[in-house]
């Protein structure tokens, strides 16, 4: 599983403050600890006004990038300032872009100038009408992607999808067409992988922990390969190691026994 920590993101309340302030001790920290508890790329999202967006931008990746050699994932609506950073070479090493969509360029705009790179980029099954409900249209979205991503020489195995997991309380069948995305997106290119925003799907619901850690769980058993989380969230981090055992995924269980040796997860000690 490919984990992607989402704490140094502007709509995070401590975070936009840290950004107001350009406190740097809790960026650093926080860039820290998603690191000690196993994130493979950090989300970098300054969710900021369009404004200083490139600035907070510029500052969080300079920031970020003094602290750990981990990979960025560089994040937000705005395609032209994604472009920007990219042509820019802001990054000293090759991370993810989030994200493109069917709404509008943005596969335009971004694919062309990774293509062939070691990038890899969220493509979010969201078209010109929006985040549709039917699991069927999300797909049909994910392989228009998918087919633009070939077209413009994209690594297809550096692509990931995201489904766009909805609340289970709104839509009650939120799981099942998550699993039904996963396995259909597999189903139309096997190399390309499926990430998800697992939280989401417990907005509006008690005790959204026991959702979010069995969504994860059913999830991994459909296919998901890579989720936007909080990696040091242990229940999360413990489910993830233990079901990448049960599938085999981890053979002899090593890297379970491993991760809780180093107290990724379990009783705090």
């Amino acid at each position: 599983m490919i984990i992607i920590g989402e704490k140094i993101n502007g709509a995070i309340p401590s975070i936009k403050q840290a950004i107001a302030e350009h406190d740097d001790e809790l960026i650093v920290k926080r860039t820290l600890a998603q690191i000690d508890c196993g994130a493979h790329f950090l989300d970098c999202a300054p969710s900021t006004s369009t404004d200083i967006e490139y600035d907070t931008m510029v500052w969080l990746i300079d920031l970020m990038q003094g602290t750990t050699d981990t990979p960025l994932c560089i994040d937000s609506p705005n395609v032209k300032l994604l472009a920007r950073i990219l042509e820019e070479g802001r990054l000293k090493k090759a991370g993810m872009v989030n994200s493109v969509n069917e709404e509008g360029d943005k596969c335009e705009t971004i694919f062309p100038i990774i293509a062939g790179t070691d990038w890899n980029v969220i493509g979010l099954t969201c078209g010109k009408e929006g985040i549709p409900a039917d699991p069927e249209k999300k797909i049909d979205i994910a392989k228009s992607i998918i087919d633009k991503a070939v077209k413009y020489g994209v690594k297809l195995e550096n692509l990931h999808i995201d489904p766009c997991v909805m609340a289970l309380a709104t839509m009650p069948t939120a799981m099942k067409d998550f699993e039904r995305c996963i396995t259909g997106i597999h189903a139309y290119a096997p190399e390309v992988k499926v990430v998800g925003a697992i939280s989401n799907i417990s907005f509006n619901m008690p005790a959204r922990k026991y959702i979010n850690v069995n969504t994860m769980a059913y999830a991994i058993a459909a296919g998901l390969d890579s989720a936007i989380m909080d990696p040091c969230d242990r229940d999360m981090m413990g489910t993830i190691y233990a079901c990448e055992a049960l599938r085999v995924k981890d053979k002899s269980g090593r890297k379970y026994n491993r991760a809780f040796r180093q107290g990724k997860f379990g009783v705090k000690k």
